[in-house]
């Protein structure tokens, strides 16, 4: 399935959630924040958000700092 993730275009297996979207490039969920066609996916609705073709995607890393 092909998707755009953080601008670019990406192939990806079919099926996945964003949840197993985040494992599969080895992504901590803890971490990040997800926006699935400008709208923010709730942390809570990871392993439940199906990712479709054509999906535009944007995960965010969340950086500590002072």
């Amino acid at each position: 399935m092909n998707i755009t993730l953080n601008g670019d275009a990406r192939a990806i297996p079919d099926g996945l959630s964003v949840e197993g979207l985040l494992q599969h490039l080895g992504i901590v969920s803890k971490k990040v924040a997800v926006e699935r066609n400008l709208e923010i996916v709730p942390k809570s609705t990871f392993p439940s958000t199906l990712i479709t073709e054509g999906d535009r995607l944007e995960i965010v890393h969340f950086i500590g700092g002072g």
